[in-house]
């Protein structure tokens, strides 16, 4: 929805986020929010966006303009719930296809382990829909908490193991470990770093990869010339499965999945 007024509100389970314009007044915010509550009926708090996702932790800034005075969502995909607070962990429901699709490509007998995994939504409708065993590695202390908490509403932490953390000290543990993996799902915030090389040291061969960048619609293909020169620095011979856009984050500007495997 858009006007002169305001840029656009998205639905997050019982939680509506808004961007207004900055000169919108707040008496205006207010009846616009208070509509929102009307129109959707699942909607019980509706939040201002005052800040953009930053740092590795993809944090925001919001404020109650509506409705309950709570920050926690209770958000349904893929037969699966998730609780999560929207200003101390991350969550993209647009990734909710993505999870799906990735899922249906695993097997049941397959070790997977997925990094920044947030609160656990890639790993958890892994772990529901294809009975895999699933590690799962975050920094986020809050965004942990949710997460084994989200196993246990979902019911799967029997399938799923958590190795809480900073990503490259955990691929460096699991290493001396001996610990390789089947599939390995990098659903990655926008940081220079592609932290392949740390991902390339629980690899073993056939281990599939499904790694996310972002670029522009013109880079792809040096997306995956990154991906390929990675592999070589880590000694590592891989053939590029599939290559697609999993969304646009901005105009002009995608979030890429590149699907490859280990040789």
């Amino acid at each position: 929805m858009r006007n002169k007024n305001f840029r656009a509100y998205s639905l997050l389970g019982n939680i509506a986020l808004v961007n207004f314009n900055e000169d919108m007044k707040a008496k205006e915010k207010k009846v616009f929010a208070e509509k929102i509550l009307k129109d959707n009926k699942s909607v019980v708090t509706v939040l201002e966006k005052v800040g953009k996702f930053k740092g590795r932790l993809r944090k925001i800034e919001t404020k109650v303009v509506a409705g309950e005075n709570s920050k926690e969502v209770l958000y349904r995909e893929n037969g699966c719930s998730f609780r999560f607070n929207v200003d101390t962990t991350y969550f993209s429901p647009r990734l909710s296809n993505e999870r799906k699709e990735v899922a249906e490509m695993i097997k049941e007998q397959d070790s997977v382990f997925v990094c920044f995994a947030g609160v656990a939504p890639f790993s958890i409708v892994i772990a529901k829909n294809s009975k895999a065993k699933v590690v799962t590695n975050e920094l986020n202390r809050e965004a942990n908490k949710y997460g084994k908490l989200n196993a246990l509403r979902n019911k799967v932490e029997d399938r799923m193991e958590f190795a809480d953390g900073d990503f490259k000290k955990v691929a460096e543990k699991l290493k001396k470990q001996k610990k390789k993996f089947d599939v390995i799902v990098m659903p990655r915030p926008q940081l220079k770093d592609s932290f392949l090389e740390d991902a390339f040291k629980l690899t073993k061969k056939g281990t599939r990869v499904y790694y996310y960048d972002f670029c522009s619609l013109e880079d792809r293909e040096k997306i995956v010339e990154m991906v390929q020169d990675e592999a070589k620095k880590s000694k590592k011979k891989i053939k590029i499965l599939k290559v697609k856009n999993a969304g646009e984050i901005a105009p002009y500007k995608v979030r890429l999945r590149v699907d490859f495997k280990v040789l």
